[in-house]
């Protein structure tokens, strides 16, 4: 079931060839191996190396600084096919998220600075505006900046901060003052380093098998100079929306390719698999589910599709984007449910990987943005409803 190839949703020859590209690398390196080191803790600098020599970390990153420049359609295509394999990498995802900000907002310094680094695999930051009280509500971040005379001072936490252990530097957005008008946060975003004085971190254990991790945030009197600061003051969570349309598109690739890797294994384990005369998926309790994630899934495909050429083309993608990312993540978790329902007590089994992928799948359906929040969003500014918020 590889991408594509019934042209139901077509894509460029380029694109063909860079996916075909992600399809030798993944393969080569292996789904066993890939699973077994995320639940392990180990590493996979080495296959993070071998995507970034091939061009394809930084394929959201300007040609200027060292990446491929190729748009949100191809990052969307590329998450989708290691996710086909089995490994799906979210680490990929905050990366969309910083390249965008800092793309569009950054300053040329802080361009130059970070841009070729994670074009070329050596650098990776994390992004830091969750709070134990904050969750979708950003107005209510307490995390606070304070101007001072030679920069910025930081305190507050935050939570379920991505691979704050790997990252360089965190793009952290804070309360930097307050609208007189309307009592809403006025918002900050601040590049920090990882090892700056008063910032800790400590893991937050989940049961997600992923190779990306969790934690909790301190900041304590943390000082940064006036130039880490990204845009203008109070102007933080308009620059950090410049990561949010693609942030959804990516993830929606990501879990159109955890759709066909469950319905892959699923398709798979019902032709093999004999209880009565016949194949278990001559049975239309089996079929009938499975076929409906597919159809799902090419609606997923063209959604998503959809929502990147808008993005890429400089349109506007936010209703697309949000459409792309509730679709496809339902559709993955419906997948998911029907494989393992297909494989009996064999789904629960870690020979199958459907059980540890399962939570992967399940978690896009809470974020980066809740299903709920997409329904919002959707009754607001598509049907014309009062906001509910």
């Amino acid at each position: 079931m590889n991408q594509n190839t019934d042209g139901f949703v077509p894509i460029s020859s380029e694109n063909a060839l860079i996916v075909d590209s992600v399809r030798r690398i993944i393969t080569a390196y292996g789904r066993r191996r890939f699973l077994d080191r995320a639940r392990s803790g180990d590493g996979i600098d080495d296959l993070w190396q071998e995507l970034a020599a091939a061009g394809l970390i930084g394929a959201l990153v300007p040609p200027d600084y060292g990446g491929s420049g190729l748009g949100v359609e191809t990052m969307s295509l590329m998450l989708e096919e290691l996710a086909a394999e089995g490994c799906p990498l979210l680490a990929i995802v905050l990366l969309t998220v910083a390249v965008s900000v800092l793309a569009r907002h950054g300053s040329a310094e802080q361009r130059a600075a970070w841009l070729p680094g994670i074009a070329d695999g050596s650098t990776r930051l994390a992004f830091a505006i969750t709070e134990p009280d904050a969750g979708t509500n950003a107005h209510a971040i307490r995390t606070t900046a304070t101007p001072i005379a030679d920069g910025w001072r930081i305190d507050g936490a935050k939570t379920y901060i991505t691979n704050v252990d790997e990252a360089a530097a965190l793009i952290v957005v804070a309360r930097s003052g307050t609208d007189t008008a309307t009592g809403r946060g006025r918002l900050t975003m601040l590049i920090v380093p990882a090892d700056a004085p008063g910032l800790n971190f400590t893991r937050i254990e989940t049961r997600v098998v992923s190779h990306e991790r969790q934690f909790a945030v301190h900041f304590d009197d943390v000082r940064v100079p006036a130039e880490a600061r990204i845009g203008p003051e109070g102007d933080g969570l308009k620059a950090a929306f410049a990561g949010l349309n693609p942030e959804r598109i990516v993830v929606a690739g990501m879990c159109n390719g955890l759709t066909r890797f469950a319905l892959k294994a699923a398709s798979s384990y019902a032709n093999d698999r004999r209880v009565w005369r016949t194949s278990i998926g001559a049975h239309q309790a089996i079929a009938h589910p499975l076929a409906q994630a597919y159809a799902q899934l090419k609606l997923a495909q063209l959604a998503t599709q959809r929502a990147a050429q808008l993005y890429d083309g400089g349109g506007d993608a936010g209703e697309a984007s949000n459409i792309a990312k509730f679709i496809a993540a339902d559709t993955a978790v419906f997948a998911f449910d029907r494989a393992i329902q297909t494989h009996g007590g064999n789904g629960m089994s870690a020979e199958y990987d459907l059980a540890d992928l399962w939570f992967v799948t399940r978690l896009q359906q809470i974020a980066p943005v809740s299903r709920e929040m997409i329904l919002n969003y959707l009754a607001q500014h598509a049907l014309g409803l009062e906001k509910s918020y």
